[in-house]
């Protein structure tokens, strides 16, 4: 058996590796090892590619190559150029113009594609050439994007949702209800940022150079029929019983590939790059799950989840002074690590002491997915700003940083709100399943 001082080691020991560079399932597996090897014995480390295969076998990992070619053939489908088109014309008035419309249709790919990355990388290509010739300040154009696709994740259906619910055994469908009301309200958030940057320094915003008529917006509508389809399909199957998560996201793609069609988009090559590209990433993702299911799979063994629960028990501190230490924590490490190594590295560790501390499973999984998305827009390792400068191909990455700030700064906000005011995550969640 293990103590709460022994599992702390263990965790610097992992966070060191990390910072080393060395790959996130090679140090998952490499501490798992360590520790069956040195307090448990030989039989455990030998039950290594049982446990591995054993971590596979559940059906709603299914859903994450699901979701990752969903938003492939989306994308390469032409649904997104025709969206952001559309939703242009929508957010014409708006002060700040255009730049609403790198937020609302990263909320809408968010809401069809589950990926962080994918849609920085998708709103990237269609929203740069758009704005290259115009005279918004490119800064806040790239932190616009970056905002918006930092929904990815917390809009359902995020994959993240699913690495989370399943490390846990937290109801899935139930963290999409959780992390519904949350997304809408980061998008106005971000929104609102962008108006109070449009009122206070004008210069920073181009004019907007034509008024659009009813009629063109009108016109405009069809380009959101298929996220908006996708979508209902996803969420309405799921909540009516009609499906579960991972039927739900095989529907999803079934629908989604009829859009395709009607854009003369869809050809075998087309299907062959999108198959490419979700195995490439699938095998990434699930080599990483596999490594942390299995240190998962060692912590229980040594007892680590009592040990932490005692120590929470006896740490008496009061619940919102315990979760701000833990957003600090977390902010500290978004700017050393990514998305899917803060996940699936600090979930075995934080959650029994959050839950012998009486925070609400659902709760703290909205709380760690928003925790996790600040990260990929904190310098220097954020991913989507990255992403971005590659698809810019132009300029410094600083301009990227220094286009977050703001955006930065509002999602701080969000988590002073998730925090004092926790039914905004849990109030549709427990209607959903009451």
């Amino acid at each position: 058996m293990l103590d709460a001082g022994g599992a702390f080691l263990g965790f610097l020991l992992l966070l060191a590796l990390m910072f080393l560079g060395l790959h996130v399932g090679t140090v998952l597996a490499g501490v798992a090892l360590i520790g069956a090897g040195f307090y448990i014995g030989e039989p455990v480390v030998k039950a290594f590619a049982t446990q591995l295969l054993a971590s596979m076998e559940d059906s709603i990992l299914l859903a994450i190559p699901l979701y990752i070619l969903l938003g492939e053939i989306l994308v390469r489908g032409g649904a997104t150029d025709r969206m952001y088109q559309s939703l242009a014309l929508w957010f014409n008035r708006l002060p700040g113009g255009l730049l609403h419309t790198n937020i609302g249709a990263s909320a809408m790919f968010s809401a069809v594609s589950g990926s962080s990355v994918a849609t920085a990388a998708t709103i990237s290509t269609v929203a740069l050439p758009v704005f290259r010739a115009r005279s918004d300040d490119q800064r806040l154009v790239l932190g616009s994007i970056a905002a918006g696709a930092s929904l990815g994740n917390l809009i359902p259906p995020g994959i993240a949702f699913i690495i989370y619910g399943v490390m846990t055994n937290t109801s899935v469908g139930k963290l999409y209800a959780a992390g519904m009301l949350p997304g809408v309200v980061m998008t106005i958030i971000f929104m609102a940022t962008i108006v109070v940057i449009a009122l206070a320094r004008p210069h920073m915003v181009a004019a907007e150079r034509r008024d659009v008529t009813w009629r063109e917006r009108i016109v405009a509508l069809p380009g959101l029929i298929p996220p908006t389809v996708v979508f209902t399909v996803i969420l309405g199957s799921i909540y009516t019983g009609w499906a579960t998560v991972t039927e739900s996201a095989a529907l999803a793609v079934a629908v989604a590939l009829p859009f395709a069609w009607m854009n003369r988009r869809l050809s075998i090559r087309m299907m062959h790059e999108c198959f490419l590209a979700t195995f490439h990433l699938t095998a990434i993702s699930m080599l990483i799950l596999a490594a942390a299911f299995f240190l998962n799979f060692v912590m229980g063994l040594l007892g680590v989840p009592q040990a932490l629960a005692r120590f929470a028990g006896g740490l008496q501190l009061e619940q919102t002074l315990f979760l701000w230490c833990l957003a600090i924590f977390y902010l500290l490490l978004g700017v050393f690590f990514e998305t899917l190594p803060m996940l699936v590295g600090t979930v075995p560790i934080m959650f029994p002491i959050v839950t012998a501390l009486g925070v609400d499973p659902v709760w703290f999984g909205v709380f760690i997915v928003l925790m996790c998305e600040i990260s990929l827009i904190s310098p220097p390792v954020g991913m989507t700003l990255y992403v971005i400068q590659a698809v810019r191909r132009e300029g410094s990455i600083a301009d990227v940083f220094q286009g977050t700030l703001p955006f930065f700064l509002a999602m701080i906000v969000m988590v002073a709100l998730l925090i004092h005011f926790p039914q905004l995550a849990l109030w549709f969640a427990n209607l959903s399943y009451s």
